[in-house]
């Protein structure tokens, strides 16, 4: 389980033997991974050093770091990304590795401290010499160590929905954009819950931009934002912003909720005791789940919303298989959800992209990720130019089985867009790899 891990290296290895290489199949049978494709790389980008990139992997094994918070206020949600993704390197290991090599997973414990997470990723970059790194979750996080990526010109792939405005020729981001997430949410919101809304989140990077971009969205669709709020990440001291929500919807309203951590727990608690139920104050939650609606009661979140990419409840194969195998190894009453899903897929991705290339050499991998397919659990799914993923669009309302009914749906994948185009600095602009021309800002119109 992920709260052994400590700072301990392991090393994963399945029943497969060293020898032999079995690359996944496209057609998968019964209790098998979810299938694979791939689509014709894009266009290079801008170059590696040779001086400054790992040379392919050496000896039985392909070392790759985990980075997550394993204590502190982030444990809540980060333990069990870490399971998703050794339950992928289990399976891929289990049918022969990558390139005839097992993955050796290095596990370092961020501790929800931004400091040590950019000291952990040097530590794996420099002396554990990984081929790249899965890893963070909050937006913080993945700032302190995007100069570790940057100046390295390493590897990282981030699996949490986040509030866009960047693009990493460094990162691969297989979490939503906010065109993914967030602004899909407030649509729905407008046309189903009200036009008021107050805004409370962790007092943070995600939460603090996410919330620009609703105020933008609002102000363009004839809603109206009443109120905005946020607490330190960690904190619990609820009962002030649960006295200004009252204030400023006397009747009710939407409140739209980017707290992240265990100061959820305190949150939905004291809503309910202070009885606003979800009739009157139905939350939106972009970082809820099913792994916190277990952790902090379903009895607090019953009729509340969270809108992401994937639930447990999706209903296709490659997720009957996903949910199966993850049970099947961590125990019939675990859950899964969004960011485990994204982080089980990075891997996948990763995967691809090397026996793509025929090398882990880090440019040779970057260039063949763009245009990959992956037969995901929330549906198919491709990794964009922009090192973002499409994803499909769902919205859920908690039920009394800790489940999520999914009340709306896109039909097919939506096309990330990182530089928002609500927000005035950013309209206009976009990210594209594939062309050195362009890459990770240039402007689209005039």
């Amino acid at each position: 389980m992920a709260n052994q891990f400590g700072r301990r290296r392991f090393i994963i290895l399945s029943g497969a033997g060293l020898a032999g290489t079995m690359i996944l199949n496209a057609c998968t049978k019964p209790g098998s991974v979810p299938p694979a494709t791939d689509s014709p790389p894009a266009t290079p980008g801008a170059s590696t050093s040779p001086s400054t990139a790992p040379v392919a992997a050496n000896g039985n094994t392909i070392k790759v770091g985990i980075l997550h918070s394993l204590s502190g206020t982030m444990a809540i949600s980060e333990k069990s990304v870490v399971d998703a993704e050794q339950l992928a390197i289990a399976e891929i290991n289990a049918k022969g590795g990558v390139l005839g090599k097992q993955i050796e997973a290095i596990v370092e414990d961020g501790a929800s401290d931004w400091d040590k997470f950019a000291e952990k990723a040097k530590k794996l970059i420099d002396q554990d010499k990984v081929e790249t790194v899965f890893g963070c979750w909050t937006s913080a996080s993945r700032k302190a160590v995007l100069p570790v990526f940057e100046g390295k010109k390493h590897m990282l792939w981030y699996p949490v929905q986040y509030e866009g405005q960047e693009c990493s020729q460094n990162i691969f981001y297989t979490g939503a954009a906010p065109n993914q997430q967030i602004e899909p949410a407030v649509d729905w919101l407008l046309k189903n819950k009200g036009k008021e809304f107050f805004l409370v989140g962790s007092d943070y990077v995600f939460p603090r931009t996410a919330n620009a971009i609703i105020k933008a969205q609002l102000k363009a669709k004839g809603g109206k934002t009443v109120g905005e709020d946020y607490l330190p990440l960690g904190n619990n001291e609820v009962t002030p912003i649960i006295a200004k929500i009252k204030q400023a919807l006397p009747k009710g309203g939407v409140i739209f909720n980017t707290l992240n951590g265990d100061s959820n727990v305190a949150f939905f608690k004291q809503m309910k005791s202070a009885g606003l139920n979800a009739d009157k104050y139905p939350v939106m939650s972009v970082s809820v789940a099913e792994e916190e609606v277990k952790a902090i009661g379903v009895e607090y979140l019953k009729g509340h919303y969270a809108s992401w990419n994937y639930f447990q409840t999706v209903n296709t194969p490659a997720n009957k298989t996903f949910v199966e195998n993850f049970k099947k190894k961590y125990g019939a009453e675990r859950v899964v959800n969004d960011p485990m899903e994204a982080a089980y897929i990075m891997v996948y991705m990763w995967k691809m992209a090397v026996e793509k290339a025929k090398t882990t050499e880090l440019e040779a991998v970057r260039k063949a990720a763009s245009g990959l397919t992956f037969d995901a659990p929330e549906g198919k799914v491709t990794l964009e130019s922009n090192h973002h993923l499409s994803k499909f669009v769902r919205i859920g309302e908690i039920g009394a089985d800790g489940m999520f009914k999914i009340v709306s749906e896109s039909k097919e994948a939506i096309k990330p867009i990182p530089w928002n185009q609500y927000v005035a600095e950013t309209k206009g602009y976009a990210c594209d790899w594939s062309d050195p021309a362009k890459g990770g800002k240039y402007k689209t119109k005039v």
